[in-house]
This record gives C-alpha cells, structure tokens and sequence, in this order.
C-alpha cells in the first residue's frame, strides 16, 4: 500500500463520495458508458450490493475518500460465477499516486479469499492510464470489442483485461464464492 493511503470496506455512507468521484468520469469520458451519474441512492445500492457478493473498497487520504474499487458479477450465468470484473476510480488529479494500485492490490486480495478465481476489466478506449494501472497490476489482454459503445459523439472499443487470482493451478472443481 502506498505511505499515506488508507484501504478499508466501503459503507453506505460512502455513496456521496462515491458518487462525486465518479461522476466526471461518466459525464466527460469514455472511462465509463454509463451516460448519466447515478444519484447517491442509487451508487448506495451498488455498494451494498457489492459489499454482499464481492467487495467495495475506499482509499482515504488524510481522512477524506479519494477513490474507490470493486468487484461484481462478469455474468450472470452459473459457470462464470468463479470470474469477477473489476473497476477502480480515483479522483481528478489522483493519476500516478499510488491509490489506483492501494486499491486494485487490497481488492484483488479480498476477491481471490472470496473465492473468485479470475478478474477481468473492460477499459473503453482511448484510455492508457487504465491500460498501464492494469498492466502493472499482472492483467494481460485478451481481446478488443470494437466500436460497441457511442459516447461523446463517436463509436469506442473496448479492451478487455484479465488476470488470475488465487491459485490458478488448481484445476479440481472449486468451493463456490462466497
């Protein structure tokens, strides 16, 4: 973890801040293909939501929330219930400080004791800074949705990320996530 990052479990009462981080990333970028900020209720759902299958974590800096990971569902489908996709958000002017890395290596972490077995990211493109936080976190490419969202007036791909967790030498059937 980096000096001065605190890493702990989100709670509801994380969703304002949550939700002020995350907002410039859906309004300005392609970060995100969400086209509208949910509103705190709804980003207090999500926390829960997580916080019951997967995880949800804060970074604090002295104090103050500045940026978040979690985990969810990668699909709905039973035999993918071991895979997990992952996201993390800090806020403006956080790039390159340690708190994407403090979060993805608590959350990786938290995921793999859970259970989980593979994490996977979708980072919609152009977007190097996400390309290279996962890169240093051991995701390694597996491919590219072409031009599968419209934002911001033109057509993005995106580029899909994974890695394993856990031990992924264990090829016996696995206990389900919990």
């Amino acid at each position: 973890m980096a000096t001065g990052w605190l890493v702990r479990d989100a709670t509801r009462e994380d969703a304002a801040r949550c939700q002020e981080i995350y907002a410039p990333y859906v309004r300005d970028t392609v970060v995100s293909f969400e086209l509208e900020p949910p509103t705190v209720a709804e980003m207090a759902g999500r926390i829960g939501a997580a916080l019951a299958t997967h995880a949800w974590l804060v970074a604090e800096d002295a104090g103050r929330v500045a940026g978040y990971a979690y985990g969810a569902t990668f699909n709905a489908r039973a035999a993918y219930r071991w895979s997990t996709s992952v996201s993390v958000y800090t806020e403006t002017g956080r790039r390159r400080t340690g708190a994407g890395r403090a979060l993805y290596t608590a959350l990786l972490d938290r995921l793999a004791a859970r259970g989980y077995r593979t994490a996977l990211a979708g980072i919609g493109l152009p977007n190097e800074a996400s390309v290279g936080l996962h890169t240093a976190m051991g995701f390694e490419p597996v491919g590219t949705y072409r031009r599968v969202g419209w934002k911001l007036g033109r057509w993005h791909d995106v580029a899909w990320y994974q890695r394993p967790l856990g031990d992924d030498t264990d090829d016996g059937p696995p206990a389900p996530p919990h």
